[in-house]
């Protein structure tokens, strides 16, 4: 039975590589147990916003500008910059002037590359037989790719020069003619290694014949580390970020209100993942459940912490309210019609189909006889644009749409009679308003939309009342 872990870590930890070094790579001076791990990396901090376009704000990376721009000049101008972060970072990292170089001829060859196939893509596509449209795909995975293979690369070298036997995985298939599924892949690149005299320092993502980012866009990385764990047997998965999975955000309810949440279950991973807060995205955490992999999130810069473990039969001793989570920014989009009674389902379909098509996010969704909204995670271009479309399919229906938030309550087991009740007057106590709610048989959480003003008023409302007067000195939990 294997007793090796498969191991991830986040981009902002990527930044601090002593932290990393000592508090992950070599567990704090224990040298006679350096091994029997694979790590996953994610790129630097930053670097796949550049490459691609930033997670939040939107702004425009390499490939948005590339793809979106007539302008040959902006995406070379970006590439520029994005060149001069790297090298910055290599220096940083590196410190020695032979080793920062041998860091910056790695990179630049792939970098050079791929600014010369972008270039050269677009000269084809001038010609009128050719479809940009028809490559952005593949120019999406080739940006994505150069920044975990500069992340790993640098990762092994460092841990090399440190004393440790590190190998660096490049699963980005650079330069390779083979288009392999993704499960091969893996399986090929770990076939001759021997983790338990090998640390292996495996590209975040990796190349396969039908795209991971098509089904998992900035969730790549995640299911590389799930199918690596999946496919060598792992005994236990382990993401590293530079927070603790906790009963709500910190910065909002203050330090001293909340804790780490210690057990929970992949429902509750889940219900995380739709308000844009993952412990791991869901398709990824499907295989490692599936498997019976356990998976633990741990705060890089406590290391001593043993951090939260997620496992598929966890359920808390007594019902509880373990998180209180949220997301801002959610568009609330309203479609009334008349018509719809009585043949709701033809509408749903349809608007579905327009929201699938424009890759918005649904966090949440309500309906009756005659009105369906959508709670998406997106800009308000892209809303405008769904809008239009709904408008123009369904003349006869009204539409409405407000900026929103959704806060929610979340628990492996929350059956508590009364919960919502008591949820509903916590709100209403710090005159907070609901304009929805959502509550499900299965009971794993309950969803409040409230305007965007009132967001950190409800989370601290709800942590305060539901999870601040419970013992911490064990599972966070609401007793009857």
């Amino acid at each position: 039975m294997n007793t090796h872990t498969v191991e991830k870590i986040g981009g902002t930890s990527m930044l601090d590589y002593r932290a990393i070094r000592d508090n992950i790579f070599l567990r704090g001076g224990d040298s006679d147990n350096l091994y029997g791990r694979v790590f996953v990396v994610s790129a630097y901090g930053g670097i796949t916003n550049r490459l691609l376009e930033h997670k939040k704000s939107g702004r425009p990376g390499v490939y948005a500008l590339f793809s979106g721009s007539q302008q040959d000049s902006a995406w070379r101008e970006e590439f520029e910059t994005l060149r001069e972060e790297m090298h910055a970072l290599n220096a940083e990292l590196f410190g020695d002037a032979a080793d920062t170089k041998r860091a910056n001829a790695f990179i630049d060859e792939r970098l050079y590359s791929a600014e010369a196939c972008l270039h050269n893509l677009a000269k084809l596509c001038d010609h009128g037989h050719f479809s940009l449209e028809a490559h952005l795909d593949t120019v999406r995975e080739m940006l994505a790719s150069l920044g975990e293979a500069h992340s790993a690369w640098n990762t092994a070298q460092l841990l090399q020069r440190d004393g440790v036997n590190a190998r660096f995985v490049d699963l980005t298939a650079w330069r390779s003619e083979e288009h392999l599924p993704l499960d091969d892949r893996i399986r090929e690149a770990m076939a001759e290694i021997d983790v338990s005299t090998t640390m292996p320092i495996v590209t975040g993502y990796a190349h396969s014949d039908d795209g991971l980012m098509a089904s998992f866009d900035r969730g790549y990385s995640e299911m590389t580390f799930s199918r690596l764990a999946v496919i060598t047997g792992a005994s236990e998965a382990v993401v590293h970020k530079e927070f603790h999975l906790s009963s709500a955000d910190p910065k909002i309810v203050g330090e001293d209100n909340v804790v780490p949440i210690g057990r929970t279950n992949y429902d509750v991973a889940d219900q995380l993942a739709n308000l844009g807060m993952e412990a791991i995205h869901p398709k990824a955490a499907k295989g490692l459940r599936q498997s019976g992999i356990p998976l633990r999130v741990k705060n890089t810069f406590e290391p001593e912490h043993t951090g939260t473990l997620i496992t598929s039969e966890y359920v808390s001793s007594k019902p509880c309210v373990e998180i209180i989570a949220g997301r801002r920014g959610v568009y609330a989009l309203e479609v009334f019609d008349q018509e719809m009674a009585g043949q709701v389902g033809r509408h749903d379909q349809e608007i579905l189909s327009i929201i699938r098509r424009y890759k918005a996010g649904i966090v949440s969704k309500d309906m009756n006889a005659n009105t369906i909204t959508h709670y998406l995670a997106c800009n308000l271009k892209t809303v405008k644009r769904i809008r239009r479309e709904i408008e123009a399919l369904f003349p006869s229906a009204e539409l409405d749409q407000q900026r929103v938030a959704i806060v929610s309550a979340i628990g492996s087991d929350m059956q508590i009679p009364g919960i919502l009740a008591r949820t509903v007057t916590a709100l209403a106590d710090d005159t907070v308003s609901v304009l929805a709610m959502h509550q499900s048989r299965r009971q794993v959480d309950m969803q409040f939309v409230v305007s965007e003003s009132d967001y950190e008023r409800a989370v601290v409302a709800l942590h305060r009342k539901l999870v601040e007067p419970i013992d911490h000195g064990r599972a966070i939990c609401l007793a009857s």
